[in-house]
């Protein structure tokens, strides 16, 4: 009968149920260990203190072991640092250990050691009496009580910021009991000072609390805070139970149990229930004063869940619950719901009972809420046994249905083949639907991550269709770096068996596994590994991180990212002396030729250095040429070009080493024409030099200049037609044309004329120009009517179209004319 282990409290019912039969049986007395278990299924850390328990004192350490929720072992260690106060679990499964010195330890479930942290110098100090782990806003949180009756809390073990609580007036002795309560997302504490409740926090704020307490209290001995935070059970010496909000506004009940002594522990069941132990005695007691006992034949321990409470024994691993109302509308006898006809009209169906189809008329129009039901109940169901027949009612009453939506079918017939793989006991997490849907499937993958069970948290993903992204190929990277860990294989084998089970999957980084090998101290498997790796990018830090940087350097090159070769080129600089620097690049053209070009614009002094050494005269030249134009002083000037001279000498280039000595003679020359004329001839080109001393009329000065320097005639020409043009001395530039032959035509002349707008001087030069040149030049002085009469008398059509090309909107006439000209050329 579904219904025979419901065990009501009140108007609801609560269930237990066994999960496991406890693997370690045979070697395991709970009474005898500390027992702390991770909530949401999470793994049993046993603490063993011989020197507690031994009749002769011995001075041995405790010894610390991690069980699965089933019972298996998963580590083992003895403990070699201080005296454990606490033991407790972080809320990604990380064994925290606090000392009575304040330490806290941190190790994850296999025993291995993360970090280290303290709560501070006065809880070194003072010492420690007691201690909360709690669940915080931020995480996992730990407050301490010293031997000074303080209170110092941290809300968050990721990131321990130490913080001091308000001073209790008055506070002589311990507290009779005490706990930590999140309210506001801040973390107070409520402190039993005798029949008086205190609640402190950072701030300094202290306030007596005073709950609606009905009988006479002396000392509040025990509390339980519920697992959302939202309610408390205090227990008073007197032997009540007072049951209330968590902010002590409002009471629920109290519940006298007749006890003069506190229960072992004093824990919620979800937040419906509260349940005390005694020895093998467990109470439940609900909000309205009913009660439910339980009792056991050997000692028990009890963990909070979010909707339960598992309860942790010799042989058995149980589970207490509160019965979901959508079961008990099934379940329970006598139901008219219509899950729980639809659940009858199943059984009838596969019986071949023709009942099936009256239980099936009766609930036609809300069958969609009865098969609903049905997909709801099966997900609370621990044993697969009693959710089969729930999911085959269901799909026999979608079949009724025609517009059903089936992804809420489908969606928990997959919820729950994964919860039913997690709670095997091989892997031994004993999680309830409601549990996997506030942790979320991403965390349990995480957790089977977590305890290095690859295979299937692989196999989850690929059922559940996860993204390689964030599924297979992060849990594939997760077991590659896991597998460099292992010291009794060789760096070769481990190297091939990651390539030939990760191969090209994509997501996965080689170097983030390589760097980690590098961190396990084996720095030749990082490197076999870093040769899988295709991104350049990702190869080159970890390759310059292990001092490996000329394959650093040629990974960058074969990459053809230059800002990737002057990444390691600007890391060998830094960690070199400069000649070997300049000696392991002189052998990599392109990283030579590029370090060449950072320093033309960072650093020139460098790059004089490396072709000093390299016995690269020609560049060294070049360099020294360069230099000369940053000199202040003349002299200095000099001086530079003529070390630029040495060198092209050296180099055997005759023609730079000509230049440069002919560059020394001009400055020395714009030098003495500063002097004589006060005007400003430094850092000019000869041509520049000519230019300017033609506009300021110091002719002679110019062409001597042309004769020592043997400047071309024609370009001498040009460069003093346009120079005399732009001053407007007109006069000298008629007395110039008029000298001995020109090198350029007339045509110059006038272009400079029309140039600066005197047409009336070109006209002068117009007469002399050569007949192939003159249509350019009447249409350069504006005369384009008269370049088209020429044109057409050269007979040129080439002329005309020349001519039009130049006509504006203005010329219609004209247009019309040259078109008319090349109409009658055409036809001849």
């Amino acid at each position: 009968m579904a219904t025979a282990d419901w065990n009501p409290l009140g108007e609801i019912y609560y269930k237990k149920c066994e999960v496991y039969s406890m693997g370690w049986s045979d070697i395991v007395d709970i009474s005898k260990f500390e027992v702390s278990a991770a909530p949401y299924g999470g793994p049993i850390a046993l603490l063993k203190d011989e020197s507690k328990t031994a009749r002769v004192q011995v001075s041995t350490k405790p010894i610390i072991t991690v069980f699965t929720a089933a019972g298996k072992q998963i580590s083992q260690m003895r403990w070699n640092s201080g005296s454990i106060h606490k033991m407790g679990w972080s809320h990604t499964e990380d064994l925290l250990f606090v000392q009575d010195d304040g330490v806290v330890l941190v190790y994850d479930m296999f025993l291995t050691f993360k970090k280290t942290f303290g709560m501070g110098q006065e809880a070194k100090d003072v010492k420690v009496i007691d201690c909360k782990i709690f669940s915080s806003y931020q995480g996992t949180g730990i407050a301490v009580l010293t031997s000074t009756y303080r209170v110092f809390i941290i809300n968050s073990v990721d990131d321990p910021r130490i913080r001091r609580l308000a001073e209790v007036p008055g506070l002589s002795s311990a507290p009779s009991s005490w706990a930590v309560i999140n309210l506001d997302r801040q973390s107070r504490a409520l402190i039993a000072k005798g029949s008086e409740l205190c609640l402190i926090d950072q701030g300094g704020q202290y306030q007596v609390q005073t709950p609606d307490v009905s009988t006479e209290v002396t000392q509040f001995l025990a509390m339980s805070l519920s697992f959302n935070n939202r309610c408390l059970a205090m227990f008073t010496d007197k032997g009540v139970i007072w049951i209330g909000s968590s902010d002590l506004q409002k009471k629920y009940c109290e519940f006298n149990t007749k006890s003069p002594t506190p229960p072992q522990q004093l824990s919620w069941c979800g937040a419906g229930a509260v349940v005390g132990l005694w020895g093998n005695m467990m109470l439940v007691v609900g909000p309205d004063k009913d009660w439910i006992n339980f009792n056991f034949d050997n000692p028990v321990h009890l963990v909070e869940e979010e909707d339960g409470l598992r309860i942790i024994g010799k042989y058995q691993h149980e589970f207490l619950y509160k019965v979901p109302e959508v079961t008990e509308k099934i379940f329970k006898i006598g139901s008219m719901e219509p899950g729980a006809m639809l659940f009858e009209a199943s059984k009838e169906f596969y019986k071949g009972s023709q009942k099936a189809d009256e239980y099936i008329r009766i609930i036609k129009d809300k069958l969609e809420i009865a098969v609903s039901q049905c997909i709801e109940a099966a997900g609370h169901e621990i044993d697969p046994a009693k959710q089969k027949p729930l999911l085959r009612a269901a799909a026999f009453g979608k079949c009724f249905l025609t517009d059903y939506n089936p992804e809420a079918y489908v969606n928990m017939c997959q919820m729950l083949r994964v919860l039913n793989q997690v709670r095997n006991h091989v892997i031994g997490i004993p999680l309830t639907y409601s549990q996997l849907q506030h942790l979320s499937m991403p965390i349990l993958i995480d957790r089977l991550v977590l305890r290095k069970l690859f295979y299937y948290a692989v196999k989850i993903c690929q059922y559940l269709k996860i993204a390689d992204a964030e599924g297979a190929s992060r849990i594939l990277a997760h077991w590659a770096c896991y597998k460099v860990q292992q010291k009794n294989e060789d760096d070769e084998t481990i190297a091939r068996a990651i390539n030939q089970k990760l191969g090209d999957t994509p997501g996965i980084s080689y170097s983030d596994i390589a760097n980690h090998a590098l961190e396990e101290g084996r720095p030749d498997l990082a490197t076999r590994l870093l040769d899988f790796e295709p991104r350049a990018g990702q190869q080159v830090p970890l390759l310059m991180k292990m001092h490996k940087d000329n394959i650093a350097l040629s990974k960058a090159i074969e990459s053809g990212d230059t800002d990737l070769v002057y990444t390691v080129l600007l890391h060998l600089k830094e960690s070199m002396n400069q000649g070997e620097f300049f000696m392991a690049i002189r052998n990599m053209p392109i990283a030579y030729a590029l370090f060449i070009q950072y320093c033309r614009q960072q650093n020139r002094k460098l790059m004089e250095d490396l072709f000093y050494q390299e016995d690269n005269f020609q560049e060294e030249g070049t360099c020294k040429v360069v230099n000369s134009f940053n000199e202040d002083r003349m002299e200095d000037r000099i001086e530079e070009l003529k070390l630029a001279q040495a060198c092209f000498t050296k180099a055997k280039n005759e023609f730079a080493k000509v230049q440069t000595e002919e560059q020394i003679k001009l400055l020395k020359y714009q030098q003495r024409l500063e002097e004589e004329m006060n005007r400003p001839y430094l850092n000019l080109s000869l041509y520049q030099t000519i230019y300017r001393l033609t506009l300021a009329n110091n002719h002679k000065v110019a062409e001597q200049l042309r004769k020592e320097f043997k400047v071309p005639d024609r370009r001498f020409w040009w460069l003093k037609i346009n120079a005399l043009g732009e001053c407007g001395d007109w006069v000298e530039l008629e007395r110039f044309s008029k000298g001995k032959k020109a090198p350029v035509g007339m045509e110059a002349f006038v272009e400079v004329c029309a140039k600066h707008g005197n047409m009336k001087e070109a006209m002068k030069y117009l007469v002399k120009v050569s007949p192939e040149q003159k249509v350019k030049c009447l249409v350069k002085v504006g005369e384009r009517k008269k370049a088209a009469e020429t044109a057409f008398e050269n007979k040129n059509e080439e002329e005309l179209s020349y001519v039009l090309s130049k006509c504006g909107p203005s010329d219609k006439q004209l247009v019309d004319t040259i078109r008319g000209m090349k109409q009658q050329l055409s036809r001849r």
